[in-house]
This record gives structure tokens, sequence and C-alpha cells, in this order.
């Protein structure tokens, strides 16, 4: 199975502080809401930091995102690097379908109201449009929601570049306001000649309007950041605002 790069792990994040003072994600997330995008001008606050994250960009958080809360572990049974601790009230369920290479995960929130999606790899046969991938998401997400208008699109990107020099990709990504809820959709696609078959990986971060920039903070960041690869240095594998390497018990959060 071919696998596409994971985004996540190409991100750019400029993380200069880390200590038990400022692992607050509300402080945090209070400290960014003037905060604007880089490439979209129609949103602020943590929805616009959300946006040029998920872009990649470099984003001047002071501390790493942590879940406050430790619930459950996920780890998927078919791609063990896709593992990460979620926030109480939460349930992950894993995606895979073997005929088209496709895993990946949903984490839902018990009220069905919150919605983080991630698939790292999904094999779709001949050039698929990424912006049809988009769509289909897109229309999934409104399906379950129970949307059926016209949503308002707050920033939108489509942009081709290149992997290793030679394979072209195109990465996608939709940020909507629709009913009660804004989400962030994004896919990334690349498409094999030889094979006749696009190789895609997408990721779909819904929640209501009103608690979209905490849950931004609480939710979105804490479980993307888990699947980053992390300097030993800032490595918190219990999440209770000690650097492993300062954490005499690094996977008890009741001690350091």
């Amino acid at each position: 199975m071919k696998q596409v790069t994971i985004l996540s792990f190409l991100l750019s994040i400029l993380v200069v502080s880390c200590s038990k003072d400022d692992n607050n994600n509300t402080n945090q997330a209070n400290n960014f809401q003037n905060f604007n995008s880089q490439i979209c001008n129609t949103v602020t606050g943590p929805t616009a930091l959300y946006w040029d994250y998920a872009h990649g960009l470099p984003v001047p958080l002071t501390q790493i995102p942590t879940i406050s809360n430790p619930g459950a572990q996920f780890i998927h049974s078919q791609y063990p690097g896709l593992g990460f601790t979620m926030p109480q009230g939460y349930t992950a369920t894993e995606v895979l379908i073997q005929q088209t290479a496709t895993l990946g995960v949903n984490v839902v929130r018990d009220d069905n109201n919150v919605v983080w999606r991630y698939v790292p790899t999904s094999t779709f046969q001949g050039n698929v449009d990424v912006n049809d991938i988009l769509a289909f998401e897109i229309n999934t997400m409104f399906s379950i929601l129970g949307f059926n208008g016209t949503p308002q699109v707050l920033c939108t990107t489509t942009q081709t570049g290149t992997i290793g020099g030679s394979f072209q990709n195109t990465f996608g990504a939709r940020l909507l306001r629709f009913g009660n809820f804004t989400a962030l959709v994004w896919a990334n696609s690349m498409y094999e000649p030889s094979l006749n078959a696009t190789f895609a990986s997408l990721s779909v971060s819904v929640a209501p309007t009103a608690e979209f920039d905490a849950v931004v903070f609480d939710t979105f960041l804490p479980i993307s950041f888990q699947l980053l690869i992390i300097n030993d240095e800032v490595r918190d594998s219990d999440a209770d605002g000690y650097p492993d390497q300062q954490d005499q018990f690094p996977f008890d959060p009741t001690r350091h």
C-alpha cells in the first residue's frame, strides 16, 4: 500500500516556551483572539490560527497544546503511528477500508456536535480532482449534521505543488459556516499516472460556531500535535505540563 505523507508531520510550528504555568488552553485561546491569518482576511482569532496551521504555516504558539482532561487512548490497528489520547467525553472509531487502502479515525464528542476526522491515506481509481474529494467529505458532513442549505465559505484554498521534485500534488481546503456549525475541511492529493490512481489524505474538523475557537485549543490542536515529531526537550507524554526530561514520572499525570 502506497501511503501519502501525513501533512501534520510536515507542519512547521514555532514553539518558544513550555511550562506548567502556561499550560492553560483557555488562556492560550484568549491570547489569540486578535490573531490575523496570513492567507485569509475574513476570520480572526483561533479559527484563523487553525486555518494557517492546516496550511503548514508557522503559528506563534507559546506552548505545545495538550489535552487538559485526558480520556481514552486510540491506536490504529493497522497503523500504530496514528495514535493519541483524546479528551474525556470523546470516542474514536477506526476507519479501515481494505478495498481502497483507506485508514484513519473519526473522533466524536459524546453529543455528536464535535468531530475530528483524519484519514492519512486513501486511494481512488483514476485522476480524481481534490475538489471532488473535498465535496464528498463536505456533503457527507452536511448529511450527518442534517444541513441542506447553502454554507457560507469563509476561506478557500486550492494550490498545486510537487512531492520529491517529480510528483504533482494538490492541496485544497475550505473553512465553512453552516447552520450553527463551523468546519475546516482539507485534502491533499497526488495522481500517479503509471498506476492511474490518486492517493489522498484528508481531514475534517467541525464544531458549533460558538465553541469552535475553544475546541481548536481543547481538542483539535492537542490531538494533532500528538502526531507531530516533537523534540524530546518539549515532549510531554502524560500531558501534565512538565516536559519528560523534567518529569520524574513522565507517564503519570498526577506526579512530576
